[in-house]
């Protein structure tokens, strides 16, 4: 315990313990050594070694990889674990299996992530496993070596139970052979799993992602507090407009302690919303956010605009989180929560989409294909022809909860190359809002009838 908690202390000691800790994965680097470590072996009861490495995959996330082997029974295993902080919101994973190539893509597993197949009733809860970066296949591989391990003594203690979880292997190899689609679940409340979309940068039909604010049943099993929420009267937040508040953060880089300022700002001709920034002393990363500062709006809002002319790339933009972004010319869209809010221009929305594009961890390096990377290159050189003002594109905002907003340079007229839609939310986008389950009227007759 005391070399897995060591990261943690390091990082709070300062810039060169922080900046040391977790070194880029490369094989040039000769100083880049695992630690040892002696440890028990669990299967003879004898002296092992136990290696960690801590290090950083190149636009992914820090981790630590464990390898314990024993020179006595030559015993060995192998474990991957996230040194990066818990999202603030949690994915859900939604993949339709169709063909042997689904079962190729690449899946991050935390070992707090559940993994569900509906079609056989079949679970891996969350904490059964250890976390992994490996395929579906693999996933599944797992599975069946974790049934097919207790089989000798089951069978010897209840073959009715043996026989039947025989039956139900068979099943899960069958799965692999994709004679039929079926349906693949991961659910992650810390945020920090992954499936692979093979036609990145374009949308996958068969692969929907959905994030989702975490239960305070599930805070809990992450070792998180809940936030409790508390009122604030008309006064203070009167001076909240008039202050710059400052709160106490880690950076998400490095994980050194930093400083996170929050301001409330007017947005001229449409509502209030909230800008927050972080700085880092140590590693200098610096983020920004904005959220918005007001209700869910009663219709949620479409915004179309027909870029014609270099002049549209200055235009004021807030993207906010729950806000999808979609160029139907390109055939690509942005899902909700996809770089968080943002207010910018529509060149650095571009911009920030390109660096987004060109930095997905799963078409670099091992992980890429020709196919993927001459994809990802033809698309970075249309993104680079709109912000040079070469290509003209239709530009989508579509925020279910009309909390985004598109500048108009003709107002008060109206924007002959901009459509602003007002339309009634499906039950699907109230229920990813989190409305569906909300009550806020009849609460006076409630308590009367109880009474």
């Amino acid at each position: 315990m005391s070399a897995l908690g060591a990261p943690g202390r390091a990082a709070e000691e300062g810039p060169a313990a922080a900046g040391g800790l977790f070194r880029p994965l490369s094989a040039e680097d000769e100083e880049q050594l695992p630690a040892e470590i002696e440890s028990l072996c669990m299967a003879c009861y004898r002296q092992g070694v136990t290696r960690l490495l801590l290090t950083r995959i190149p636009f992914f996330k820090e981790i630590i990889v464990s390898s314990f082997t024993c020179s006595s029974c030559n015993w060995s295993n192998s474990e991957i674990q996230s040194a990066g902080r818990i999202q603030d919101q949690g994915v859900c994973y939604t993949l339709s299996v169709r063909n042997r190539q689904d079962m190729n893509r690449e899946v991050v597993k935390t070992d707090c992530a559940t993994a569900r197949v509906p079609e056989l009733d079949f679970e891996i809860p969350a904490f059964s496993q250890k976390g992994a970066l490996t395929t579906l296949e693999g996933l599944i591989d797992r599975a069946i070596a974790g049934l097919e391990q207790d089989q000798p003594g089951r069978r010897a203690a209840d073959a009715d139970v043996a026989e039947k979880i025989d039956a139900f292997i068979f099943k899960l190899k069958r799965l692999k052979e994709v004679d039929s689609a079926f349906t693949f679940i991961l659910d992650d409340p810390s945020g920090n799993s992954f499936v692979e979309n093979p036609y990145a940068p374009q949308r996958d039909e068969a692969l929907v992602v959905a994030h989702y604010w975490r239960t305070a049943q599930q805070a809990a099993a992450l070792g998180m507090e809940a936030e409790e929420s508390k009122g604030n009267s008309v006064d203070s937040a009167e001076d909240l407009r008039n202050e710059v508040l400052q709160f106490s953060t880690n950076c998400p880089e490095c994980n050194a302690p930093a400083a996170t300022n929050m301001k409330l700002v007017q947005i001229p001709h449409f509502k209030e919303v909230i800008i927050m920034a972080t700085s880092c002393d140590s590693c200098g990363h610096r983020t920004n956010e904005v959220k918005s500062g007001g209700a869910i709006e009663p219709l949620g809002t479409k915004i179309t605009l027909h870029v014609t002319d270099p002049s549209d790339l200055t235009r004021d933009i807030l993207k906010s989180e729950t806000c999808r972004v979609e160029i139907p010319e390109l055939d690509f869209e942005l899902g909700m929560g996809a770089l968080g809010g943002k207010f910018t221009t529509l060149e650095g929305l571009l911009k920030d989409i390109q660096d987004l594009v060109a930095k997905n961890p799963f078409t670099l390096g091992d992980s890429s294909t020709p196919d993927q990377a001459e994809k990802l290159r033809a698309f970075g050189q249309k993104l680079q022809q709109i912000i040079d003002g070469q290509l003209r594109v239709h530009f989508v905002l579509d925020d279910p909860a009309g909390n985004s907003y598109l500048q108009n340079l003709y107002a008060p007229e109206e924007d002959p190359e901009m459509r602003v839609e007002r339309y009634e939310r499906l039950f699907e986008q109230n229920e990813a809002l989190g409305l569906n389950d909300m009550k806020t009227e009849g609460y006076e007759a409630d308590g009367a009838s109880q009474s």
